[in-house]
Formats: structure tokens, C-alpha cells, sequence
């Protein structure tokens, strides 16, 4: 498995008398430096890189057999991390720390299914959940979560809200997650879909479950681009949104995504809000993204324009890369902030 070595590198070893082996290369993402083929040794094979600016490294290898490749966990690592595209083996680089509330005591929760009919062509599946505290006819806060069910799995969403909610750290609160049904389609700047969820959606759900603040929106990559979006669209009700590794498309920066069939839409929809001067109704915002992101650039670009426009902009730069990992080890404080911004009084916070 991967040996820290020094300050500078990482050392990968994978120890095997197989034989048939012909390769070994790792498979990462590009944002992690150096050299990707494994060199043959003496009972395996090895690879140095030089270590990244980075506080974990999610990888698989691969294990080619002439013609044929195989991509697998290190089976020497241990440490799995679950991802949308699979299970990665994970090294946790000395400094390294998962959040605080992965284990703390959780408020217990119910969840409760709902559809949204609007312009989308198929309903957007929607799921509450609320602490049971909560009746469901009382009113309370509303946190909308694009890719809902993904960043719960992933990122433990109402796990972060059931452990700040019994804490005390945050007021009794309800999580929508919505269900990306079709999510290139509808993540991409969708007038359709983001008129479908700031008008019927927000409606059916305040019906079911009563709010008793602005809503804040979460998403993270297309998902983050499409927070935004709904969070400008439907302020003043919305008040607050975090986007995480936000997929704010721009020419300049972005020309390895131009092939994306809705690249045209969405750099459009981008540039509108870049242009923006002035904010008609100011929104709390809540952004992380890695430094050695692709997106990185372009993030940067949304915060400064946000933030002349007259928003209310926390921008965070954290060190790991386009994963639910990351964002889930990021929403705390910088998702905390914003919410405590958007629900609670002056002096209820710290």
C-alpha cells in the first residue's frame, strides 16, 4: 500500500508474484502530480510521485495482462472511500482529518417521498427528511440538496444536520434531497427545470412541510452551477446556497469542456452572472472548491463577481480534489456559516 517517504514524496508499492503481470499504472485524478507507470521490482512493482498539495488521495491500479487492463482497489489498502462511479482505495495523508460530527450523537429523523410536477417532462422526485422532534405541520427551516440522494450516501447530508442539529449548533431543520432523474439535462441551466423547482417545488414541499426561513440550496459540480442558478431565481425566498466545485463554465477557462452538449447553455448562464452588477435581492453564499481543481479558476472568477454584485460571499479553497469526500469534509464551517447567516438572529450566533 502507499508510504508517505518524506515531506516530498509518496511511495507506492504493489507486491505480487503474479507472473502474467505485464504493467501496473495508477489510475487518480490528473491533479495529482508526477508519473503514472508502476516500474517492475523485485516482488512487485513500484512508483514514486512527488507528493501533492493535498490532504488525501482517492486511486485505483491498473493491472494490465498484454492486451487486456483490469482497474481494481489496492487490495493492500484497506481504506476504501465510496464515489458516483464506484469504490476507490483512499490514503489519508498525515494532517489529514474527517469532520468532527461523523461521529457525534445524531438528532434520530424521518424521511418522506414526494413528487414535483411542473415544465420537466418527468416529475422531480423529491424525499424530506425531519427530525423527529419535528411534527410534520410545524414549521421549520429548509435545506434543498441537489443530488440529494447521492450526497447523503456519500456525504452523510442529514447525518451532518441530524449531528449540528443535537449539538445545538443548528435550529431543527428539514432536508429536502432531490432526485437527479435526468441531470445533464436539468443541471445544465435548464429555464424548465430551474422554473419547476423555484415555483411548484418549493410550493408542494413548503405545503407538506411548513418553512419558517429563507431556503438555502446546496450542489456540488453541475449540481453547484444549478444551486446558484435557483438560488438567484428565487430570492428573496431562497436567502442562502452552497456551491461546492461549482461547474461555472466559461470559455477562457473551460475549453476541455466545450464538447459537453450543454457547454453553450451553460457558459451562457455563467457569463449572465458574471456581468451582473448589482444584486436585487443580496444571497448568502457559501462556495468550496479544491485549489487544484479544474474548476478552481472559474470559481474564483463567480466569488469576486458575486461579490461585486453585493453578495454576501464565502469562498473557500480546500485541499482535495472533485469528490463527495471533499465536499462532505467542506461543509463544515463553511455550509454551518451560511446557514446560521440565513436562519438565525444576530444573537443567537456565536
Amino acid at each position: 500500500m502507499p508510504v508517505v517517504v518524506s515531506d516530498e514524496t509518496l511511495e507506492l508499492v504493489h507486491d505480487t508474484d503474479d507472473a502474467t503481470l505485464t504493467g501496473v499504472s495508477l489510475d487518480c485524478d490528473p491533479a495529482v502530480p508526477g508519473p503514472r507507470e508502476f516500474t517492475a521490482v523485485p516482488g512487485g512493482w513500484r512508483l514514486v510521485l512527488p507528493r501533492p498539495a493535498l490532504g488525501r488521495v482517492e486511486y485505483r491500479l491498473a493491472l494490465s495482462r498484454g492486451e487486456e487492463t483490469e482497474v481494481v482497489c489496492d487490495p493492500a489498502n484497506p481504506l476504501r472511500v465510496g464515489t458516483a462511479f464506484g469504490d476507490r482505495s483512499v490514503l489519508e495523508l498525515p494532517g489529514y482529518a474527517p469532520p468532527w460530527w461523523l461521529d457525534a450523537p445524531v438528532a434520530p429523523g424521518r424521511m418522506s417521498p414526494m413528487a414535483v410536477a411542473g415544465e420537466t417532462a418527468d416529475d422531480v422526485p423529491v424525499t424530506v427528511w425531519t427530525p423527529e422532534r419535528l411534527a410534520d405541520d410545524e414549521p421549520a427551516p429548509l435545506l434543498l440538496v441537489h443530488d440529494g440522494p447521492e450526497y447523503d450516501l456519500l456525504a452523510g447530508m442529514t447525518r451532518y444536520s441530524g449531528a449540528l442539529v443535537e449539538a445545538g449548533v443548528l435550529p431543527p431543520h428539514r432536508v429536502a434531497l432531490a432526485h437527479p432523474v435526468l441531470r445533464d439535462a436539468w443541471y445544465s441551466g435548464s429555464p424548465g427545470y430551474l422554473r419547476t423547482v423555484a415555483e411548484a417545488g418549493l410550493d408542494r414541499i413548503a405545503a407538506a412541510h411548513p418553512v419558517s426561513a429563507p431556503v438555502v440550496v446546496v450542489g456540488a459540480s453541475l449540481g453547484g452551477l444549478t444551486a446558484l442558478l435557483l438560488a438567484l431565481a428565487a430570492a428573496p425566498r431562497v436567502g442562502g446556497v452552497l456551491a461546492q466545485s461549482g461547474s461555472f463554465f466559461q470559455v477562457r477557462h473551460d475549453d476541455s469542456e466545450s464538447g459537453f452538449r450543454y457547454f453553450g447553455r451553460i457558459s451562457r448562464a455563467v457569463q449572465a452572472v458574471l456581468d451582473t452588477r448589482h444584486a436585487e435581492h443580496p444571497l448568502v453564499v457559501g462556495m468550496t472548491c479544491g485549489a487544484l481543481e479544474e474548476n478552481a479558476a472559474n470559481n474564483r472568477d463567480m466569488a469576486a463577481a458575486l461579490a461585486r454584485a453585493g453578495h454576501d460571499v464565502r469562498h473557500r479553497e480546500v485541499d482535495d480534489l472533485h469528490s463527495y469526500t471533499a465536499w462532505r469534509d467542506a461543509l463544515d464551517p463553511t455550509l454551518t456559516d451560511v446557514l446560521r447567516t440565513v436562519w438565525c438572529s444576530e444573537g443567537e450566533r456565536p
